[in-house]
Protein backbone atom coordinates (compact mmCIF):
# COMPACT_ATOMS: atom_id res chain seq x y z
CA UNK A 1 0.00 0.00 0.00
CA UNK A 2 1.19 3.43 -0.81
CA UNK A 3 -0.48 5.21 2.13
CA UNK A 4 -3.11 4.63 4.76
CA UNK A 5 -5.76 6.44 2.69
CA UNK A 6 -5.24 4.33 -0.44
CA UNK A 7 -5.38 0.65 -1.34
CA UNK A 8 -2.82 -0.14 -4.02
CA UNK A 9 -2.02 -3.24 -6.07
CA UNK A 10 0.64 -3.78 -8.70
CA UNK A 11 -0.57 -4.87 -12.11
CA UNK A 12 0.17 -4.97 -15.82
CA UNK A 13 -1.86 -3.22 -18.51
CA UNK A 14 -3.34 -5.82 -20.85
CA UNK A 15 -5.50 -3.64 -23.11
CA UNK A 16 -6.25 -0.01 -23.83
CA UNK A 17 -9.29 1.31 -25.68
CA UNK A 18 -10.49 4.92 -25.90
CA UNK A 19 -13.03 4.20 -23.13
CA UNK A 20 -11.46 1.53 -20.90
CA UNK A 21 -7.97 0.50 -19.78
CA UNK A 22 -7.78 -3.07 -18.47
CA UNK A 23 -5.17 -3.92 -15.84
CA UNK A 24 -4.39 -7.50 -14.82
CA UNK A 25 -3.59 -8.00 -11.13
CA UNK A 26 -2.14 -11.23 -9.76
CA UNK A 27 -3.21 -11.80 -6.15
CA UNK A 28 -1.00 -14.30 -4.40
CA UNK A 29 -1.65 -16.07 -1.14
CA UNK A 30 0.78 -15.59 1.74
CA UNK A 31 2.48 -18.91 1.10
CA UNK A 32 2.84 -18.48 -2.67
CA UNK A 33 6.20 -16.75 -2.19
CA UNK A 34 7.47 -19.64 -0.05
CA UNK A 35 10.34 -21.64 -1.51
CA UNK A 36 8.59 -24.91 -0.56
CA UNK A 37 5.19 -24.16 -2.11
CA UNK A 38 5.73 -26.81 -4.76
CA UNK A 39 5.99 -29.50 -2.12
CA UNK A 40 2.85 -28.69 -0.15
CA UNK A 41 0.68 -27.46 -3.07
CA UNK A 42 -1.12 -24.95 -0.84
CA UNK A 43 0.29 -21.87 -2.58
CA UNK A 44 -2.06 -20.33 -5.10
CA UNK A 45 -2.55 -17.16 -7.05
CA UNK A 46 -5.60 -15.56 -8.64
CA UNK A 47 -5.59 -13.35 -11.71
CA UNK A 48 -8.06 -10.46 -11.62
CA UNK A 49 -8.77 -7.86 -14.25
CA UNK A 50 -9.78 -4.31 -13.32
CA UNK A 51 -11.32 -1.94 -15.84
CA UNK A 52 -10.51 1.74 -15.42
CA UNK A 53 -11.67 4.72 -17.45
CA UNK A 54 -9.03 5.68 -20.01
CA UNK A 55 -7.72 9.19 -19.53
CA UNK A 56 -6.51 10.90 -22.67
CA UNK A 57 -3.51 12.55 -21.02
CA UNK A 58 -2.01 9.26 -19.72
CA UNK A 59 0.79 7.84 -21.81
CA UNK A 60 0.59 4.15 -20.91
CA UNK A 61 1.27 1.22 -23.22
CA UNK A 62 0.08 -2.39 -23.11
CA UNK A 63 2.52 -4.33 -20.92
CA UNK A 64 3.42 -1.41 -18.62
CA UNK A 65 3.69 -2.16 -14.89
CA UNK A 66 1.41 0.18 -12.93
CA UNK A 67 -0.19 0.54 -9.52
CA UNK A 68 -3.97 0.39 -9.37
CA UNK A 69 -5.21 2.62 -6.54
CA UNK A 70 -8.56 2.83 -4.76
CA UNK A 71 -9.45 5.11 -1.87
CA UNK A 72 -9.39 3.11 1.39
CA UNK A 73 -12.83 4.43 2.34
CA UNK A 74 -14.27 2.75 -0.75
CA UNK A 75 -12.56 -0.51 0.21
CA UNK A 76 -14.10 -0.33 3.68
CA UNK A 77 -17.51 0.35 2.18
CA UNK A 78 -17.12 -2.72 -0.07
CA UNK A 79 -16.30 -4.90 2.95
CA UNK A 80 -19.42 -3.64 4.73
CA UNK A 81 -21.63 -4.28 1.70
CA UNK A 82 -20.21 -7.70 0.87
CA UNK A 83 -19.52 -9.23 4.29
CA UNK A 84 -20.69 -7.33 7.38
CA UNK A 85 -24.24 -6.36 6.39
CA UNK A 86 -25.11 -9.82 4.99
CA UNK A 87 -23.87 -11.40 8.23
CA UNK A 88 -26.02 -9.04 10.33
CA UNK A 89 -28.99 -9.66 8.03
CA UNK A 90 -28.54 -13.43 8.29
CA UNK A 91 -28.29 -13.36 12.09
CA UNK A 92 -31.32 -11.06 12.38
CA UNK A 93 -33.43 -13.26 10.09
CA UNK A 94 -32.38 -16.35 12.03
CA UNK A 95 -33.16 -14.83 15.43
CA UNK A 96 -36.47 -13.26 14.36
CA UNK A 97 -37.69 -16.52 12.83
CA UNK A 98 -36.69 -18.55 15.89
CA UNK A 99 -38.24 -16.04 18.30
CA UNK A 100 -41.47 -16.10 16.27
CA UNK A 101 -41.72 -19.84 16.94
CA UNK A 102 -40.35 -21.14 13.65
CA UNK A 103 -38.39 -24.37 13.48
CA UNK A 104 -34.61 -24.38 13.13
CA UNK A 105 -34.96 -25.65 9.57
CA UNK A 106 -37.31 -22.81 8.68
CA UNK A 107 -35.04 -20.26 10.41
CA UNK A 108 -32.03 -21.53 8.47
CA UNK A 109 -33.96 -21.33 5.20
CA UNK A 110 -35.18 -17.81 5.93
CA UNK A 111 -31.64 -16.70 6.85
CA UNK A 112 -30.21 -18.12 3.62
CA UNK A 113 -33.03 -16.57 1.60
CA UNK A 114 -32.41 -13.18 3.24
CA UNK A 115 -28.73 -13.27 2.31
CA UNK A 116 -29.56 -14.46 -1.23
CA UNK A 117 -31.99 -11.56 -1.57
CA UNK A 118 -29.29 -9.13 -0.33
CA UNK A 119 -26.81 -10.34 -2.96
CA UNK A 120 -29.50 -10.22 -5.65
CA UNK A 121 -30.13 -6.56 -4.79
CA UNK A 122 -26.38 -5.86 -4.94
CA UNK A 123 -26.27 -7.58 -8.34
CA UNK A 124 -29.14 -5.42 -9.59
CA UNK A 125 -27.31 -2.30 -8.38
CA UNK A 126 -23.96 -3.38 -9.89
CA UNK A 127 -23.86 -0.59 -12.50
CA UNK A 128 -24.55 2.06 -9.87
CA UNK A 129 -21.90 0.57 -7.58
CA UNK A 130 -19.43 0.32 -10.46
CA UNK A 131 -19.72 4.09 -10.91
CA UNK A 132 -18.91 4.65 -7.22
CA UNK A 133 -15.81 2.45 -7.14
CA UNK A 134 -13.39 4.18 -9.47
CA UNK A 135 -9.83 2.92 -9.62
CA UNK A 136 -6.93 5.08 -10.74
CA UNK A 137 -3.54 4.26 -12.22
CA UNK A 138 -0.25 5.41 -10.77
CA UNK A 139 2.94 4.67 -12.67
Amino acid sequence: MSSSSEISHRGRIVSITPEVTTVQIVSESACSACHAKGLCSLGDSTVKEVELPTRGWDNYQVGDEVSVVLQASMGHKAVWLAYVLPLVLMAAALLVTLSAGGSELLAGGVAIAAVALWYAVLWLLRDRLRNEYIFNIKA
